[in-house]
């Protein structure tokens, strides 16, 4: 006799969201069979995804990023079949949300894109809201599982890509208003006013926020404990400045935000809570404590000094020199960032294909600085007018001279 009914649901993924979800379920009167890539001393564990299928209707897929998602359908398709449907909670790129669709569908099953916002209280309480978008019929049959563990579903349309188009756009203003609240921050304690009077104000301000509310006190106090991670967030805004290359859009603000991110992930703090941006100007008691590895943003050029560390003062707070040396008769070298991201091969190629695989990070590599070599401008590159020839004639001319 079948064990499996209407009441069954799959739960892929027991991390801070998928572990609660799965306990919201059980309380609700659900029948939850669960797997993890890491094993769980949990009830109802079972020994690899196909064997959900065998006893659930309803999959819901709790993983980190666009690897796990693919890797735990193509797992899960051999035992699929019409009767199933699964949910996939996963903030990844729109292509690879459409590729798990796909796998899905070429065994009869049918897919239901659902991200998610809400903190992990929100889950323990069964307070989440999804993003779903889906076949209309799919998304009827699915409200029942979404509804018991969410306050709010938002339907955004019938193309899988379109739910995490939207997930991608509010983490964007979510990372950045974390950002813009840790250099406020920071401008606060520059000025020798108190932190919680910036707190206490925000209260009051137009442009305060849930994020806010819950980050501000916590940042101020230096409690990092995660919520949502580092490089978690990281890798939202990476996909944030791919999405961005592919549609011919300069996405400022968010790149900022992703390399504060990044500097934090390569100082050891990927598995804290991304609010730890503030690190970046604050060393609180607690921070330091840690032991973080000597992971140098920065290069240097041949022969020259050693550039300051990311976690120094930033550079617009630092006294003006009154009397300021001559500069220097020869070249100057000076040092700037190379987003891995924003390369130029990588701005041709990602525009022609915006959908590839990301690199940096996330396949070992950093950021470092790359040395370039300038000369002081001339007094000698007059208007084109000025002599015979032409801007690049005189450039020639003075070459080969």
């Amino acid at each position: 006799m079948s064990r499996r009914t209407r009441k069954n649901v799959g739960v892929i993924g027991l991390g801070i969201i998928g572990s609660r979800v799965r306990e919201v379920l059980r309380r609700k009167g659900f029948h939850v069979f669960v797997w993890n890539r890491t094993p769980r001393t949990v009830p109802n564990f079972v020994g690899a995804p196909v064997e959900l299928a065998e006893m659930c209707d309803f999959v819901q897929i709790f993983v980190s990023d666009d690897d796990a998602l693919l890797f735990v359908v193509k797992q899960l398709s051999p035992g699929l079949t019409s009767r199933h449907i699964v949910l996939a909670h996963c903030t990844v790129a729109p292509a690879s949300m459409c590729a798990a669709a796909e796998i899905v569908e070429r065994r009869g099953a049918r897919f239901v894109e659902a991200p998610f916002t809400g903190s992990k209280e929100a889950a323990e309480s069964g307070e989440l809201v999804y993003y779903v978008s889906g076949e209309e019929a799919a998304l009827r049959e699915s409200r029942p599982i979404l509804e018991a563990s969410s306050r709010e579903l938002l339907e955004i349309g019938d193309e899988i890509g379109q739910a995490t188009a939207i997930k991608i756009a509010t983490n964007m203003v979510t990372a950045a208003s974390v950002q813009s609240a840790a250099e406020a921050l920071a401008l606060i304690q520059a000025a020798g006013l108190p932190l919680e009077k910036f707190a206490l104000a925000m209260q009051q301000n137009a442009s305060n926020s849930k994020t806010l509310s819950m980050k501000l006190p916590k940042m101020i106090q230096g409690n990092f404990d995660r919520h949502f991670s580092v490089q978690h967030m990281l890798k939202d805004m990476q996909i944030a400045s791919r999405l961005g290359l592919s549609h011919h859009l300069e996405l400022g603000v968010s790149a900022a935000a992703r390399d504060r991110l990044l500097e934090q992930m390569q100082r050891g703090h990927g598995d804290d809570d991304y609010s730890a941006v503030a690190l970046k100007y604050f060393h609180h008691p607690e921070a330091a404590t840690r032991t973080e590895p000597d992971m140098d943003l920065f290069t240097t050029a041949a022969g020259g000094s050693a550039a300051p560390s990311p976690s120094s003062a930033p550079e617009e707070l630092t006294p003006e020199v009154a009397n300021p040396p001559p500069p220097a008769p020869h070249p100057v070298t000076e040092l700037r960032p190379a987003e891995s991201d924003l390369s130029l091969a990588a701005i041709f190629s990602q525009a022609a294909e915006p959908e590839q695989r990301p690199h940096g990070l996330e396949n070992g590599s950093h950021a470092v600085m790359e040395p370039i070599t300038s000369e002081p401008v001339s007094d000698e590159l007059e208007p084109e007018s000025a002599e015979p020839g032409g801007f690049f004639s005189r450039l020639l001319r003075r070459a080969t001279n």
